[in-house]
């Protein structure tokens, strides 16, 4: 009787863990924290410059007395850079901490006075083993996981937690977050990322996040004439999936 007293203690006690882990995998965003998120996403190529603006902007806001910090999503399944060819994907920048990640980090390191950690580099491979992670330990109860609301909870709990880490030498939570998304609007890596923005929109507060918009306006030598259309298509496929951009910046 006693050994069996002994197993149900030990069972109801895991099972009170689970639960507990449970409630904080799947606890709402902080409303207490006021800190305040820009977006930045990318139409008709990549490479058109998302880290510089990002670094621009956030310099901006230091100058104006707010402190920041900055994420990168990259949409691909490693978890890091460490083992790209930087053929594939350019250089990778090291952290303090030891984080192989995208060399735009060095630009938000330099460009802002601010020492990142490998968590502000969020990859597709990341959020996946951390989901797999928690549900080989049992800390979805049994329930059916999948790509939503599971993962863009993830993704959503990720950025809201790196946001509030202090990056300047402070113990201050920064004011802003600039968050990259890697790649360009309509890519099937993306989608999911996106995703998890809008519905990050709507838990934080509309008024607490701004999109901006960086897309490519090619001028055809044939013509000399500027041409807005593929940004036209682009912004389109951004608000199909429910985002409005409050800033563009247009690339030449």
């Amino acid at each position: 009787v006693v050994c069996g007293l002994g197993k149900g203690e030990r069972r109801e006690e895991k099972m009170n863990e689970r639960t507990k882990e449970h409630l904080r995998v799947n606890s709402p965003i902080s409303m207490d924290s006021q800190t305040r998120f820009i977006f930045v996403t990318g139409g008709v190529v990549s490479g058109l410059g998302k880290g510089i603006t990002i670094s621009s902007i956030g310099r901006l806001l230091k100058a104006g007395g707010l402190s920041v910090t900055s994420i990168k999503i990259d949409p691909y399944l490693n978890t890091d850079a460490g083992t790209m060819s930087p053929f594939e994907h350019g250089e990778t920048f090291v952290l303090n901490d030891g984080g192989e990640t995208d060399l735009d980090l060095g630009n938000y390191e330099r460009f802002l006075d601010v020492e990142l950690t490998k968590d502000h580099n969020i990859t597709t491979g990341k959020v996946y083993s951390t989901v797999i992670e928690r549900e080989r330990k049992g800390d979805y109860l049994g329930k059916t996981v999948q790509v939503v609301p599971h993962i863009t909870d993830e993704i959503q709990n990720w950025i809201a937690r790196v946001a509030q880490i202090p990056v300047d030498g402070t113990t201050k939570s920064p004011d802003v977050c600039l968050v990259e998304v890697g790649g360009t609007v309509g890519d099937i890596e993306s989608m999911v990322f996106l995703e998890a923005i809008r519905q990050f929109q709507f838990r934080v507060g509309r008024e607490r996040c701004c999109l901006v918009h960086v897309s490519l306006i090619p001028v055809l030598g044939s013509v000399g004439e500027q041409k807005t259309k593929p940004t036209q298509h682009g912004v389109k496929e951004l608000m199909s999936l429910g985002l409005s951009p409050d800033i563009s910046y247009a690339v030449f």
